[in-house]
């Protein structure tokens, strides 16, 4: 079956959305603390609050994806996000906000669960790692877009930022951000109900499961094992970019605004390149043996970071996001391409580990407080890269659904040689 480009386009332009809304956490941390007068460990509340949500409802997403299909969902989820950054803007104070938050974690992670095995369906299960890969990439384009966008709208004179600026408190102006926002959740909105989202094979709409067949589907040990693993690289993932600018601020007495801002986007400029490699390095070699050299370049690379002087430490904390790059597309196709039904309900259970990610900071902000050291506490996450490192190891090194396939002309032994990631 050929790819279907329109269908793969829609959902990496959807990826980009989802990482633009989401990684804004990042640059505007110190914002946040200093807005709500808050420290370490109630600022990690945020990204809670946010990421919590897919611990929540990834699972009933999942299976509302298998009941009524992936546009409707992707039709609620927008409406949501529209609803949820309308809120804030409207009333940020802190609870609030904390109800925004969910509202709009809830609604990326209604659309993570609803394009991934429409990505699937739409790219065709041979194509998937590729185009799985190919998402990571716009994820970490919009990664990197998002704080330039938000520095250059809080730095500028122009009279869109002005205009923007008039619509949320003087000290607020990160919130502008999440008026943008809501503008491109309602854009999204009208191109999904308009889009024609048809596949040539079967999506997972009317592969209906309970919620309960759906949650024992965590007692198959190789699914267990995958959603621990998506836990590990979202608390990794996360746990160093919200840590970016307070700690250079702290450390190296770095701008967080403006210069701490810039080296976040470069952290995730640098996950969008290492996704260019990544899309070669998966053609030549096991994706096993590219996740194992990552994971270990990304260990070298925070402990340089973290231990190094200030020009090091601006180097190195883009390169963790160059080897962060490929470990989100890798762990993800290993583990639908293990599975050959129910890959709603099995993406909604990888989704819930994205709650990984509203762990992160508030751990490193409470090891911080209490040990006196952010340098310290961050070394904790060398704890998650560990067991992504692992999966390397005890993977399978080959999946059901090959995604290249290199065959020889017949010969006397006809020797098949596969790739496959």
């Amino acid at each position: 079956m050929k790819p279907h480009y329109f269908i793969v386009a829609l959902v990496l332009c959807t990826f980009f959305v989802i990482s633009f809304i989401t990684n804004l956490l990042a640059p505007i941390f110190p914002a946040l603390i200093d807005s709500y007068k808050i420290g370490l460990t109630l600022a990690g509340l945020f990204p809670f609050a946010f990421f919590i949500a897919y611990g929540v409802m990834s699972i009933p997403a999942g299976l509302l994806v298998q009941r009524i299909g992936e546009r409707k969902v992707m039709l609620i989820a927008f409406t949501i996000a529209f609803i949820g950054c309308v809120l804030f803007v409207w009333l940020p104070v802190f609870l609030v906000a904390m109800v925004a938050l969910f509202l709009i974690g809830t609604a990326m992670a209604f659309l993570q669960v609803a394009i991934n095995p429409l990505l699937r369906a739409g790219g065709g299960s041979k194509h998937f790692a590729v185009f799985s890969v190919a998402a990571q990439l716009m994820f970490g384009a919009a990664a990197a877009l998002s704080p330039l966008v938000y520095s250059a709208i809080t730095q500028s004179n122009s009279s869109f930022s002005s205009q923007l600026l008039h619509l949320v408190p003087t000290n607020m102006s990160w919130l502008s951000m999440y008026v943008i926002f809501a503008v491109i959740c309602l854009i999204m909105l009208i191109t999904v109900a308009i889009a024609p989202i048809k596949t040539g094979e079967n999506t997972t709409k009317n592969q209906t499961i309970s919620i309960k067949q759906s949650v024992s589907l965590l007692a198959d040990n190789t699914v267990l094992k995958f959603f621990f693993a998506i836990v590990s690289y979202v608390a990794l993932e996360q746990g160093v970019a919200n840590s970016i600018s307070v700690f250079l601020q702290h450390y190296h007495q770095i701008d967080p605004s403006v210069h701490g801002a810039q080296v976040v986007s470069q952290f995730w400029l640098a996950l969008t390149l290492g996704c260019l490699l990544g899309i070669v390095l998966l053609k030549l070699f096991d994706a096993k043996t590219v996740l194992l050299g990552f994971s270990a370049g990304a260990g070298l690379s925070l402990l340089c970071a973290l231990f190094g002087s200030a020009a090091i430490a601006l180097i190195a904390f883009p390169l963790v996001g160059f080897f962060l790059s490929i470990m989100w597309s890798v762990i993800f196709s290993l583990a639908l391409n293990s599975v050959s039904q129910n890959h709603g309900a099995v993406s909604g259970i990888l989704c819930t580990g994205i709650v990984g990610g509203a762990f992160a900071s508030p751990i490193v902000g409470v090891l911080s407080e209490l040990s006196g050291s952010l340098q310290g506490a961050l070394l904790i996450l060398l704890l998650p890269l560990g067991y992504i490192f692992s999966v390397g190891i005890w993977a399978a090194p080959l999946v059901k659904n090959h995604t290249f396939r290199f065959t020889r002309k017949p010969s006397s032994n006809k020797k098949l040689q596969q790739h496959t990631h």
